[in-house]
């Protein structure tokens, strides 16, 4: 059997069926409960690609890889006919890159571009005006080559379950739902004059207290939590709290921590300073986000406890910069000006200690667009192996889908991206994905393409009418 070249012409296996009247049949049961379902996944050969192994940072080349029903079916080295079938298309790979799909561990998908400023971006008055924008966000992250992302406040299972049901695109998740935080703390947006009431945002919720903790603990699962998300030390973006504020007292983080592994799930908190981070360690917290104050002990003391580190250093390079001059307060700006000193550096001490890293961003509002540039702003201080493998094999542990997502091994996720060239060489063209990343696809269906040889198959045959 020989290798077809691809059929730009071809069509989903089941097409609506022709009546004798030339009418087409009723569609089905399913399609009546479910009229958004997308066509069965067809099967691709990537044939002659060079598979980025994220796991060992090496490229193999002159690799078959078989995709089918979602997943990675077979890779194969050999040119081997058997891996062809008579439906099978076939994308000749030479000089191009098949590389995992990518991994944003810190996301908040429901602080939406459409408002100036801060506060607008991270609240909004109306839920619906956020809601009614997540799905064209969600679509703009996949297209980036994010194909799964880790939401620490603010997506709702609803989307979760949405983007999984393929009402519309977007990365597969996993959720906080809402990050807990104490009165004052990093998740309350109330200025120091406000008196009532914002005890609960999109982001955040506001705990005081061990049974308080508890009871919110246990309801960010009930309504479909991955994981928990606390606020332990003070954040850029509140208005009350400093850098240096210790949030939660331990009894309450305990409570939180061991709620969390009641589940079998994890807390990972927001905090900056050593004495906060190991304010959280100690207490039972599995995953620290941001971290730019670490010390060489702190990070040692991390590494040592086997703590999940996601670092976040392009949300301050973007609040920093002229570009987006006026999205912070002046408050703000200075303790954005503190933490962003000492990013590239908390990154260099979290390597040498052998923390654990993975990939994140932190973007709210229009500062979304800077996505991708966490990679090139790592660079700085890692690796391009070190990078990618935050983005991939790290962040799947971390999810607990290490034998499902940041490889392309047999039996995992089909989530691919095809590449114009080597992120291992230069991992910065990750940061120009309307550049360098060819196409996108997630569970084997090609949901974004710049490249001719592959088209996008995420949507019916149309039915013409003349």
């Amino acid at each position: 059997m020989t290798l077809r070249s691809i059929v730009a012409t071809s069509q989903p296996k089941h097409q609506p069926r022709a009546s004798k009247h030339g009418a087409t049949d009723a569609p089905s049961e399913p399609d009546l409960i479910k009229p958004w379902k997308l066509p069965p996944p067809k099967t691709y050969i990537f044939k002659n690609a060079n598979v980025v192994d994220a796991a060992n940072g090496q490229i193999i080349p002159n690799q078959n890889v078989r995709i089918s029903n979602g997943l990675i079916q077979e890779i194969d080295g050999s040119n081997s006919a058997q891996l062809c079938s008579s439906d099978t298309i076939v994308i000749d790979m030479a000089g191009k890159y098949l590389c995992p799909g990518l991994i944003d561990c810190h996301a908040h998908l429901s602080s939406v571009p459409g408002e100036e400023g801060l506060a607008a971006a991270a609240n909004h008055a109306d839920a619906a005006v956020s809601l009614l924008r997540q799905p064209y966000m969600a679509a703009q992250v996949l297209y980036r080559g994010f194909t799964t992302m880790r939401d620490t406040g603010g997506a709702t299972l609803a989307l979760k379950e949405a983007i999984a049901d393929d009402v519309f695109h977007g990365p597969r998740l996993f959720i906080a739902n809402r990050a807990l935080s104490q009165t004052g703390g990093h998740g309350d947006s109330r200025s120091a004059h406000e008196s009532c009431c914002g005890a609960t945002t999109s982001l955040s919720t506001i705990v005081d207290g061990v049974p308080a903790a508890i009871h919110a603990a246990r309801e960010q699962i009930r309504t479909g939590a991955d994981f928990i998300k606390i606020m332990a030390s003070g954040g850029v973006a509140s208005p009350t709290d400093r850098i240096d504020h210790i949030q939660f007292t331990a009894a309450e983080i305990r409570a939180i921590t061991e709620v969390a592994d009641t589940y079998n799930t994890y807390v990972t908190a927001h905090a900056y300073t050593p004495r906060a981070i190991r304010h959280a360690v100690d207490n039972g917290v599995k995953g620290i986000e941001h971290g730019n104050l670490i010390d060489k002990e702190t990070a040692e003391y991390m590494a040592k406890n086997d703590v999940w580190f996601t670092p976040t250093l392009v949300t301050y390079h973007a609040m920093g910069s002229d570009k987006y001059a006026g999205f912070l307060p002046p408050a703000n700006r200075e303790k954005n000006r503190q933490v962003l000193e000492q990013g590239l550096q908390s990154l260099r001490l979290a390597d040498e200690a052998g923390v654990t890293i993975c990939h994140g961003s932190d973007l709210l509002g229009p500062l979304w667009a800077e996505q991708s540039k966490e990679f090139g702003i790592r660079a700085q201080a890692l690796s391009a192996k070190k990078i990618l493998q935050g983005a991939t094999v790290n962040a799947a542990r971390m999810l607990k889908q290490e034998n499902f997502l940041g490889q392309i091994k047999e039996g995992f996720a089909a989530d691919v991206l095809v590449l114009s060239g080597n992120p291992l060489e230069d991992v910065t063209i990750l940061d120009e994905p309307e550049k360098n990343i060819l196409a996108v696809l997630k569970n084997g269906r090609v949901y974004k393409s710049r490249w001719t040889k592959l088209p996008e198959d995420v949507t019916r045959a149309q039915a013409f009418i003349e």
